[in-house]
């Protein structure tokens, strides 16, 4: 069956990444050194999808921006979910967009394009596909209960956290399938994708294609420290290789008394000083600056971030424009964070320095640390939990 058309749910916000999520959606959100949604419309695009329809919805500019109206020679629509209302009522913002069968995919988790191939290779254009993965924690995602090669029920918000099936968010859907997901009942208010695929399970059970390729998913902000390791590791980088996963790109400048551990990304016009040591599983973004005798390893530094001379620098991940101050420390470690009424025991996270966020000189993070968008802390002083949006850290 020939699919030609992807669509791209993109427009949630992914609260439990505040406050990386402040001023852009989940998908925006750096992967390595790229945006996560770049790596899904590339999987779409070597899968041999010709029209990408892209749900937009929170700080939607952010998406449409970056992306414009063409994507690798295919064309781009932009379809708006105006209100949060569940995964289905996303999808079906979409319909006027799309003509024929088509295959749906989250914009916020990287999936590789031989997943996307071998779930349209399965679909048969009157029975919705859905590729599914093996998983550790079935809870986070939704178990999927198969009888041989079919699915035979979806539990969208398991009780118990098991290792089993879990959906893995891409769906090759027959031409009429809007119609059957508009008459799908909401649950409390929110129409759910999954849903709608209870008649199909319940007359004979959906084709499942077990997939077990990249898979990489963020769900809260120290995810991205691991989504980016998959992804140097995968040597899933564009960057040139100037050593075995050691990737800089050709407008970048790294001083040749500077160190890159591998495995290690040096994004576009980013600069790394003498005496820095940078990596292991680091990534620099765009226009990044490593200051002289700069210590850097397990991070991800967002667009535009400044470290300057002497700092270290362990497990942390920055928004943009983020400023970190002469000899300023982030320890890195096992910490328990934080997130919303949640506290999340033993998660390897140094700190999170949100967009324009500063650390001064001498200045320290506490591990576990969130520093919310244009927060200050001051020289020589202390953060530690939570420090909100806009405000100072003094001694």
């Amino acid at each position: 069956m020939t699919v030609t058309t992807g669509v791209v749910l993109a427009a949630g916000e992914g609260t439990r990444l505040r406050p990386l999520t402040r001023n852009r959606p989940k998908p925006m959100l750096p992967a390595a050194t790229r945006p996560i949604l770049e790596y899904v419309l590339n999987a779409l695009v070597d899968a041999g999808i010709e029209k990408l329809v892209i749900v937009v919805g929170y700080r939607r500019n952010r998406v449409q921006e970056h992306f414009g109206s063409t994507y690798r020679d295919c064309p781009v629509e932009y379809v708006r979910q105006a209100k949060q209302l569940g995964s289905g009522h996303a999808l079906l913002q979409a319909r006027d967009a799309v003509s024929g069968p088509f295959v749906a995919v989250n914009g916020d988790r990287v999936i590789d394009p031989e997943t996307v191939a071998a779930t349209l290779d399965r679909f048969d254009g009157s029975t919705p596909a859905v590729a599914v993965r093996e998983h550790a924690h079935t809870s986070r995602y939704g178990a999927v209960t198969l009888d041989g090669d079919r699915v035979v029920d979806l539990v969208e918000k398991p009780d118990e956290d098991a290792h089993g099936f879990i959906n893995a968010g891409v769906y090759a859907l027959p031409a009429d399938w809007f119609d059957q997901l508009a008459e799908t009942p909401r649950r409390d208010g929110s129409l759910i994708v999954t849903d709608a695929l209870t008649p199909a399970i319940e007359s004979g059970g959906v084709p499942a294609v077990r997939t077990e390729g990249i898979w990489v998913d963020a769900t809260y902000p120290w995810d991205l420290l691991a989504v980016t390791q998959r992804l140097l590791v995968a040597g899933w980088i564009r960057e040139t290789q100037r050593a075995p996963d050691v990737y800089v790109h050709h407008t970048a400048t790294v001083h040749e008394e500077a160190t890159l551990q591998p495995p290690v990304v040096v994004g576009p016009d980013a600069e790394v000083a003498a005496g820095a040591v940078v990596g292991p599983e680091t990534a620099l973004g765009r226009n990044a600056t490593v200051g002289a005798n700069v210590s850097l390893e397990q991070s991800v530094l967002d667009a535009d971030t400044r470290v300057q001379a002497g700092a270290t620098i362990r497990d942390a991940v920055t928004g943009t424009g983020v400023v970190v101050g002469p000899g300023a420390v982030v320890p890195g470690g096992e910490a328990d964070v934080r997130v919303g009424d949640r506290v999340f025991r033993g998660e390897r996270l140094g700190a999170v320095l949100a967009d324009r966020a500063e650390l001064g000189g001498g200045a320290r993070c506490v591990p576990g640390t969130l520093v919310g968008p244009d927060a200050r802390v001051g020289v020589g002083a202390v953060a530690r939990d939570w420090v909100p949006e806009g405000s100072e850290v003094v001694r």
